[in-house]
């Protein structure tokens, strides 16, 4: 099997610097915003200021080696894999609900055993493997996109398969997160908007009901709508935030400076991160922070768009939207503009899973850009 393609075609591919710039600049102020985030948090449970930040540099280099494997993998050969990968990707989901591999956190099962102390969030592959399925099979079936039973049938069983699995986790945010991702590239492949009316109807229902049938999620909602409701319970940890975040002022305390982090944000290590980085980068930083996520989104949806085929203009699309839209909904969930879910910030959160994942998903969008300048030249 051909797995690189630089020598083929007889030029050495030109990469997009910028992109691969910000990746890694998103990667490295992610480490050290959570060395100043979970310092204090390390030392006094596991007597070890940096526990969390060993656990992501280890968690960083395994993804800078995924990135740059996948920046320089030919994306037609792995293609020819979607099936099995679709397939153990779905296993190793199912396997997160078994009693002995799955592990299990505050109620849900959303992790698989690895050794002695480590673990897998299968549902972090799934941000990578949905949207290749997805643009593979519609770039595959673009004469008969339309047809209900060849063309839109066969991708959204595969997305009701995965939206089941990872809800049985008790991961109903990530589930509605991907499902709605994968709509993005429903939509990008060109399918009539009567599907998207019919989605609608079915989905809007159904999701109310999802979420009013767990006593947390009504929590969550009604303390979004009414934040006095239950300020020591559903609604502290975006009440906290917020004190995090209003407290930075407009240049910040600086970093290691910051005081909200010491036992007042629950889990700032991890989904409220971002309030940690506010309170000590203050608005100035923020600002950056956007930046870069803007820099990021325009130059992966430019590659994308510039792709020399079907396949890697869906694929890169829904690849920057999944990084992308994670990022707003975390930083919309940390400043209160939306009910909290348990989605953390890429390249920031504390969490193996999801910086391997993200940084594999990061190569394979330098990849689409790589091929996209070579084709040029």
């Amino acid at each position: 099997m051909q797995t690189f393609n630089a020598e083929k075609t007889g030029f050495r591919p030109r990469s997009d610097h910028i992109l691969i710039a910000t990746i890694f600049l998103l990667t490295g102020v992610g480490l050290v915003t959570l060395y100043s985030a979970s310092y204090a948090y390390g030392e006094r449970f596991f007597k070890q200021g940096m526990y969390f930040v060993n656990r992501q540099l280890l968690y960083a280099l395994v993804g800078v080696v995924a990135f740059f494997v996948a920046s320089w993998v030919n994306l037609d050969s792995v293609r020819k894999l979607v099936v099995p990968i679709v397939a153990i990707t779905a296993l190793l989901c199912l396997f997160a609900l078994l009693p002995g591999i799955g592990a299990k956190k505050n109620g849900a099962a959303r992790w698989i055993k690895i050794g002695a102390s480590g673990t897998f969030q299968p549902s972090e592959l799934v941000k990578l493997t949905l949207p290749f399925y997805l643009a593979h099979i519609f770039s595959k079936k673009q004469d008969r996109i339309n047809s209900l039973v060849s063309g839109i049938l066969p991708p959204i069983l595969i997305t009701v398969l995965f939206f089941i699995l990872i809800y049985l986790q008790n991961n109903f945010s990530t589930a509605l997160f991907l499902a709605i991702n994968a709509l993005v590239i429903f939509y990008l492949s060109g399918i009539w908007y009567r599907y998207f009316i019919a989605a609608a109807v079915i989905l809007t229902p159904l999701s109310a009901y999802l979420i009013l049938s767990k006593a947390h999620r009504i929590s969550r909602v009604i303390s979004y709508f009414i934040p006095d409701w239950e300020p020591q319970g559903a609604g502290y940890q975006v009440h906290s935030s917020l004190l995090s975040i209003g407290s930075g002022g407009v240049l910040g305390k600086g970093l290691g400076q910051g005081t909200r982090k010491i036992a007042s944000v629950p889990e700032i290590q991890s989904d409220f991160i971002f309030s940690s980085f506010s309170e000590e980068a203050g608005l100035v930083g923020v600002i950056l922070f956007y930046a870069l996520f803007i820099v990021f989104t325009v130059q992966g949806y430019r590659a994308a768009l510039k792709a020399d085929d079907m396949f890697r203009r869906l694929l890169g699309c829904g690849l920057v939207t999944v990084i992308s839209s994670q990022a707003l909904l975390n930083i919309a969930v940390v400043s209160g503009a939306v009910p909290a879910t348990g989605v953390p910030l890429p390249f920031f959160s504390a969490g193996g899973s999801s910086l391997i994942v993200t940084l594999l998903i990061a190569g394979i969008i330098v990849n689409i850009s790589r091929k996209r300048e070579a084709s040029h030249v």
